[in-house]
Parts: C-alpha cells; sequence; structure tokens
C-alpha cells in the first residue's frame, strides 16, 4: 500500500470500543486497544494515502450470539442484575439483532468511498445513539472537573 501510495486497512471494532457496560468488559477491553491501535495507525499511514477505518456496529445477525459463538462462564448470582441482564440480552437475541449485515458492508464501503473516510463508523441506530451518548457524558464529566483537572501543573 505505502508503495502504491493508496490503499485502506478496515479494523472491526463494535460500539463496545468506545463505551462498555456490565458483563462485557473484557470484550470491550480488546475493542478499546484496537481503537487506540487504529488511531496511532492512522497517523502513521496517513503520508501513504492510505485510508484506516474503525468500523463500531451495534448488534447485527452475524452469528455472534449464536450456539458455540458466545462462551457463558457459571453465573455468579451477585451479578445477576448487572452482568446477568446482559447475559440474558446475550442468550436470548441470536437472531433478532436489528442489524442488517449487507446493509452495513455498503456502509462501510461507502465510507472507504468518501473524499473524506471518517475515522469511525458507528453503525446501526443503537449504536450511533449509544456513542453520541457516551460522548456527551464524556464532555460533561470533563467541563464538570476541567479547573481541578487543569490545575495540575507546578507554580
Amino acid at each position: 500500500m505505502r508503495a502504491q501510495g493508496s490503499g485502506a486497512v478496515v479494523m472491526m471494532s463494535s460500539a463496545g470500543g468506545q463505551l462498555s457496560f456490565a458483563g462485557f468488559s473484557a470484550y470491550s477491553a480488546t475493542k478499546f486497544a484496537l481503537e487506540g491501535y487504529t488511531e496511532a495507525l492512522a497517523d502513521e499511514v496517513a503520508p501513504f494515502w492510505i485510508r484506516v477505518l474503525v468500523v463500531e456496529p451495534g448488534a447485527f445477525r452475524t452469528g455472534l450470539f449464536g450456539p458455540g459463538a458466545a462462551y457463558f462462564s457459571t453465573e455468579t448470582p451477585a451479578y445477576a442484575e448487572t452482568a446477568g441482564a446482559t447475559r440474558r440480552m446475550v442468550e436470548n437475541s441470536d437472531g433478532t439483532q436489528p442489524g442488517d449485515p449487507a446493509k452495513a458492508a455498503a456502509a462501510i464501503r461507502a465510507a472507504l468511498e468518501a473524499d473524506r473516510t471518517p475515522l469511525r463508523l458507528p453503525l446501526g441506530g443503537a449504536a450511533v445513539d449509544a456513542v453520541l451518548g457516551h460522548l456527551d457524558e464524556v464532555r460533561a464529566d470533563v467541563i464538570d472537573w476541567e479547573k481541578i483537572a487543569r490545575a495540575n501543573t507546578f507554580d
């Protein structure tokens, strides 16, 4: 790609690469790492006209929650209301996820063919809502704590 002065790298992340919730800590940790790696990669290959895209889908009918794909450890009753709720969502949603993989593929292709490929592309209404909500929460926290956060330099 460097030699030809063009190309594209598509990283499959998840909305869980921007935010996480009970029951998805290990999954999201891998996606957070992938997103950090990809941010740096995008800067590294930009001079070679290589596009880099992180795809952040929500729930799509891909088999991720299907038999043999999702592993469930022994449930701990203390987490029944937190991680347990997520577990039940995964156990009961295979085949009913709202996302259409064919439409996701078309959206990815459109992003790669755009004049400016975005670094991140959340896919699906729930993913877009979750990412925007998370960004609003992060912004509010930073603004609320900005004075204290900035006041950490030597006098």
